[in-house]
């Protein structure tokens, strides 16, 4: 295996905002509480020791006691539920969809980074303990996001005979052995191939809810390094949620102070992405298949388009009472989970951490700790069989990450027995025009626009001219293009990141068991780069 690195802000696949967060620069600074560097970990694990209460923890080990019921668990995991108990203990989390099968190769890299995370903080501070934690977001509604995954450039999707609504952990597996038939039939009959269909088999066909068959599926991949999956979705657990909730329901304090930061935001730069807005409440109504999203109108509370409304008093003994029925949205639920875990960093994509940032006034105002964010691992993997194609063709990694049309016409140029950069030409041309601007503005002044209008006809003929040429050499050495089309296109599908669109299934077919280790290896959680694996 050979690694290399590439900065993030030199993928063309991250938003300036995240590089900036990368960079540390200035202006993103009042929007998080500690960078994520190693020495920064022990004021965190100082603040949260001092802000977690040790009931909580009792909370929290009984309810994964109870949704770890019927499952094999193993000797690592198990070991870390206990020591949830223990005060020294704290969490590592990262939180995804239920996408079936895991959907984008970047699960991996999610719960990898996380693992890896935590055996980094063991070394530098060793008389705490780390458990990494996969928060399933089974209280998600969008199953048009998470019903599929891609295999070999086709999507193997999952189209239940029912609709479906409401919360997607609760959905039942119905249909999937129809699925499991589709991806069967393309895995093949190596040792591999067999490991895969078992898998899925034993996930979706011998668990009842989409909640089960992903708690099992990340046991499998995972629980021999120790991996603790928590769902939310748990009345125990939402009751620690209910004051922080009230604050948000009834005074609208999260509305608030997140429509502050995000101003702030767009004070301080040229265009930072708002990745999400925060609503005047920001918690739906969840029941009996139903997750509506709760709204406040002339003092009364209602579910959006249903009959169920309520009082003030109603909602508040409602909460009290029924507290599993309040399910936050994107900008709540980080906060339910600080409340919950003992944790110090949370680890997630871009977008994720991008909408992060713009909630620690709201975690100040609700005094709980602001955890560390932490960009997850991004990898580039190159088989042996690709790499010789690259040597062969003598293409760079980096060049891969140009758009199509950049990287051809460059790879082009370097390849042609004809020089197509006119840049000299437009130089030259630049430099003669120069002294027409110097005679014109000494003679008649009025002149210096029509000169400027035949500096841009003829440079726009020099482009013209050099575009054709371009074409005509793409003509040429069409075999070539070809090839580097069909390479590029095949580390980078769909012309985006291989992370964002494979499956693990296709990389496992040719590593096999290697593949979890190896990508452990290669991961490493505090790089703050690209990495690109060649095996």
């Amino acid at each position: 295996m050979n690694i290399d690195c590439l900065p993030f802000d030199r993928t063309g696949y991250f938003t300036d905002f995240i590089c900036d967060y990368i960079a540390q620069k200035e202006e993103v600074k009042p929007f998080y509480n500690r960078f994520p560097n190693l020495e920064n970990f022990e004021d965190q694990l100082k603040e949260k020791a001092t802000h977690f209460p040790d009931a909580h923890r009792e909370v929290l080990y009984s309810v994964l006691q109870e949704q770890y019921k019927g499952f094999e668990v193993s000797e690592e995991t198990n070991i870390h539920l206990k020591k949830l108990k223990e005060p020294i203990t704290f969490t590592v989390v990262t939180g995804h969809q239920l996408n079936l099968f895991t959907g984008p190769l970047y699960f991996l890299y999610k719960i990898i980074s996380t693992i890896n995370l935590t055996v980094e903080l063991k070394k530098a501070y060793p008389k705490y303990n780390y458990v990494p934690v996969y928060w399933m977001a089974t209280e998600d509604h969008d199953f048009e996001e998470i019903n599929y995954f891609n295999f070999k450039g086709k999507k193997i999707q999952w189209n239940p005979e029912d609709d479906r609504s409401g919360a997607v952990g609760h959905f039942d597996t119905d249909g999937l052995k129809e699925v499991f038939e589709i991806f069967a039939s393309q895995l093949g009959t190596t040792i591999q191939a067999q490991e895969l269909k078992d898998l899925f088999e034993e996930a979706y066909l011998e668990h009842r809810s989409l909640a089960d068959a992903t708690r099992f599926l990340a046991n499998e991949l995972f629980g021999n390094q120790g991996l603790v999956v928590v769902d939310g979705d748990s009345r125990e657990l939402k009751k620690l949620l209910v004051p922080y909730a009230k604050k948000d329901i009834l005074e609208h304090v999260a509305h608030k102070v997140v429509e502050e930061t995000i101003s702030k935001i767009e004070e301080a730069s040229f265009g930072y992405t708002i990745q999400v807005n925060p609503r005047e409440i920001n918690y739906f109504y969840l029941k009996d298949g139903l997750r509506g999203r709760l709204i406040k109108q002339e003092g009364s509370f209602f579910v959006l388009d249903t009959e169920i409304s309520f009082s003030r008093e109603e909602l508040i003994e409602e909460l009290e009472k029924h507290p599993e029925r309040f399910s936050p949205n994107v900008i709540a639920r980080p906060l339910y989970q600080e409340v919950i875990l003992p944790n110090l960093c949370y680890i997630g994509g871009g977008g994720e951490i991008a909408y992060w940032l713009e909630l620690k006034s709201m975690f100040e105002t609700m005094q709980v700790p602001f955890p560390i964010l932490l960009l997850r691992n991004s990898a580039l993997v190159i088989t042996e069989k690709q790499g010789g194609k690259l040597k062969k063709m003598n293409l760079s990694v980096a060049d891969l990450f140009m758009k199509q049309s950049s990287f051809i016409n460059k790879k082009i140029r370097e390849i042609s027995n004809i020089d197509i950069d006119f840049g000299p030409q437009k130089r030259h041309l630049e430099e003669q025009f120069e002294t027409l601007y110097d005679l014109a503005e000494k003679t008649d002044k009025s002149f210096l626009g029509a000169v400027k209008a035949q500096e841009v006809k003829q440079k726009k003929g020099l482009d013209n001219l050099e575009k054709r040429l371009l074409k005509a050499q793409k003509r040429k050495l069409e075999d070539q293009v070809l090839r580097m089309t069909e390479i590029q296109n095949e580390l980078f599908p769909n012309q985006s990141l291989q992370e964002r669109n494979l499956n693990f299934s296709e990389l496992y077919l040719e590593m096999g068991d290697k593949l979890i280790p190896m990508l452990g290896d290669a991961l490493k959680p505090l790089s703050h780069e690209f990495a690109i694996i060649k095996v």
